[in-house]
């Protein structure tokens, strides 16, 4: 197919779907939640949103705690690894053959982006842009970040893939408009399924002629 008028454009959130770091992540914000809060479930509660985010609906108020957080997690992210879901790569050299133009856009903020690129030096020539959390306002499920892939990317909401894991990832990616793939990475597909207009395990297999048919209603 010839994209030259469409312009297809694919977004990707990170955590989840490019790399499988959730479940380090889920381990770090468990102990987090039960230092600090008391909160058995403060992992599951914050998935897909930012830092900042994070900070105002559970530590407001809090300057000194969200230092000593912010500290640990920096920590964190400098020993946690990194690995690619299996098959992200290869998706990922099938889009380009076919000339679609691909985005990360994540909650992530620059700092712990930077961590990433010291472990894939060759990340950002997987993609034509990386969006971070500096670049947008309002977290997800707000579908600001993924109207922002969009815009960048020069494509319209119906000529548009969003791959997401999170429950906030997902419902943001059905609210820009979007033909929304989840990835049950890190929550059981059963439970993404109506948040979305299909469940892929991982990219294993997956095709660009495979993502096309993939519409929404």
């Amino acid at each position: 197919m010839d994209n030259s008028k469409k312009n297809v454009a694919v977004l990707f959130d990170f955590d989840g779907v490019v790399v499988d770091t959730e479940t380090q992540y889920s381990v770090f914000w468990h102990r987090v939640g039960m230092d600090y809060l008391g909160m058995p479930d403060l992992e599951g509660r914050i998935k897909g949103q930012t830092l900042t985010y994070i900070y105002k609906a559970f530590f407001p108020d809090m300057t000194d705690k969200q230092a000593e957080i912010t500290a640990a997690l920096d920590r964190f992210e400098q020993e946690m690894e990194y690995p690619f879901i299996p098959g992200v790569l290869d998706f990922m050299d099938d889009l380009r053959r076919h000339g679609v133009r691909t985005a990360v856009v994540t909650s992530s903020n620059d700092k712990k982006m930077a961590v990433v690129r010291r472990v894939h030096p060759d990340l950002d020539s997987l993609f034509d842009r990386i969006l971070t959390a500096e670049m947008f306002t309002a977290s997800k499920p707000a579908p600001d970040c993924f109207l922002l892939g969009m815009q960048v990317l020069g494509s319209e909401p119906a000529d548009t893939w969003v791959f997401e894991d999170s429950f906030n990832g997902l419902q943001a990616g059905m609210a820009s408009g979007a033909n929304v793939i989840g990835l049950a990475t890190t929550n059981p597909r059963s439970t993404i399924a109506p948040l979305c207009h299909a469940v892929i395990d991982d990219f294993r297999g997956f095709t660009y002629e495979k993502m096309l048919k993939v519409k929404k209603q």
